[in-house]
């Protein structure tokens, strides 16, 4: 899964930081990209691997600010001024604003299953209950889908 630019919104990183996995993330895509709204979410110093970055044109993440907490917009924003962006986020009303301006999306599930994929990490059952267990949220559907012998999941 080779991208020119990956961003990233907090909810991955905190919830792969809290199950202690966020060593994950470079692993399929190398460098990626995030806010210094994003860097502020996630709370911690960053891994070396991530690089901050803020969106060249402030109005588009103030509109988007409207309607998105300042993490999510900022990166959405930010994913707007590169051409084959991977743009990394969970919320729902983030991924369909996202979705909508032509953003190509994934989420945590999704790294994982495409690390999984990739033979970079081996899919379990427990790491899925470890998640759950540090509060991110997979619907049954979801869940049943993750750990099929054959998901691709976005």
């Amino acid at each position: 899964m080779s991208r020119c630019v990956v961003i990233a919104d907090s909810s991955c990183l905190i919830a792969l930081d809290n199950i202690d996995e966020i060593t994950l993330l470079p692993k399929p895509f190398g460098r990626i990209f995030v806010t210094p709204e994003v860097s502020s979410e996630f709370g911690k110093p960053l891994p070396p691997w991530l690089t901050v970055k803020s969106p060249a044109r402030i109005e588009e993440q103030n509109e988007l600010e409207k309607t998105l907490d300042p993490g999510e917009a900022s990166s959405i924003a930010l994913a707007l001024e590169s051409p084959d962006t991977l743009l990394i986020i969970d919320e729902k009303k983030g991924r369909k604003t996202a979705s909508d301006l032509g953003i190509e999306i994934i989420g945590t599930v999704g790294i994982i299953v495409e690390a999984n994929a990739a033979g970079l990490i081996e899919l379990s059952t427990g790491l899925v209950d470890r998640l759950e267990q540090a509060n991110f949220r997979i619907s049954f559907a979801l869940k049943s889908r993750l750990l099929d012998p054959k998901p691709r999941i976005q």
